[in-house]
């Protein structure tokens, strides 16, 4: 398996990946599938010079995973602080490859000076929750009841994870 920075060439793969769970779970709170257009300009948030990083699995030349972390909060104050996000494609689970983009991911963000890092997990999520503890995740609050999806309330986890240990 490759893990390599997200090119602009990778956001198809990735929206292939993400619009699963957009129209199958609940595990993301997005609703409407994003379009090439979309992630195209979210993707702009990843320049060289950003405190932002997005990663790529690649295995055998397909993409199965992407990571990434963004703004935790707009606020200035909290620019040592970041929110994480990872996927892996519905049918490649438990290869090893959460763990592998989280490794990578982890240590970009500590390379950039970064202190803290959040992630947000819909309820019931154990795998996610798992890959997060083994890194050093611990839960600091539950969201209850905060999103409706296929008819149902949804509860989030909000993990958050001290880098600079």
């Amino acid at each position: 398996m490759l893990i390599r920075r997200m090119e602009l060439r990778d956001c198809d793969a990735v929206n292939t990946i993400y619009n699963y769970y957009i129209s199958q779970t609940a595990i993301t709170f997005d609703l409407v599938p994003w379009q090439t257009i979309e992630r195209e300009r979210w993707f702009a948030q990843f320049d060289t010079s950003s405190r932002y990083q997005a990663w790529v699995a690649e295995q055998n030349n397909e993409l199965v995973g992407f990571a990434y972390n963004t703004a935790f909060n707009p606020k200035q104050a909290y620019l040592i602080s970041s929110e994480i996000t990872i996927y892996v494609a519905h049918d490649a689970g438990g290869q090893g490859i959460g763990s592998q983009l989280m490794q990578t991911l982890l240590n970009g963000m500590r390379q950039l000076g970064l202190r803290r890092a959040y992630s947000l997990i819909t309820l019931p999520n154990p795998a996610s929750l798992a890959l997060h503890r083994r890194y050093g995740f611990q839960q600091v609050g539950q969201l209850s009841d905060v999103g409706e999806k296929f008819g149902k309330l949804h509860s989030v986890a909000m993990l958050e994870c001290d880098l600079t240990r």
